[in-house]
């Protein structure tokens, strides 16, 4: 399914990022998770993760799911952090800034791990184990 990918902070999100807490379950459980239109949610099969996938098809990660009123049919939610990083658009458009809404992915039912926050460093961005 092809929809918007719109980011963001959320209270518990910077509570935690600004705490120190990023490397904790609690701030995966928080920030890697896809917010999805019950509509949209049913159309996936009402899966417990989905597996997000960049506009380029380059680059994809798999995190939880909420589904939920807060978001229009046809659009997602990510909570700005390393996860929804993954799949945004990286052009800055000489901003220094890349654009956190609006984002073209694709959104489908996903398998496998939601990876913690030090293994998407270490897994896809250092190529290591």
């Amino acid at each position: 399914m092809r929809v918007l990918l719109n980011t963001g902070s959320t209270i518990d999100e910077g509570r935690l990022a600004k705490g120190g807490d990023k490397y904790t379950e609690d701030y995966r459980q928080e920030c890697a998770v896809c917010w999805i239109s019950p509509c949209d949610f049913a159309t996936l099969g009402s899966p417990e993760k989905v597996k997000v996938t960049s506009k380029d098809e380059k680059h994809s990660i798999i995190v939880f799911t909420k589904c939920t009123d807060a978001v229009m049919d046809g659009n997602v939610f990510m909570p700005r952090a390393i996860w929804s990083n993954v799949v945004i658009d990286p052009d800055t458009f000489s901003t220094g800034s890349p654009l956190y809404k609006g984002n073209p992915v694709t959104v489908e039912a996903g398998e496998g791990e939601v990876l913690s926050a030090e293994d998407v460093v270490l897994k896809l961005y250092m190529g290591g184990n």
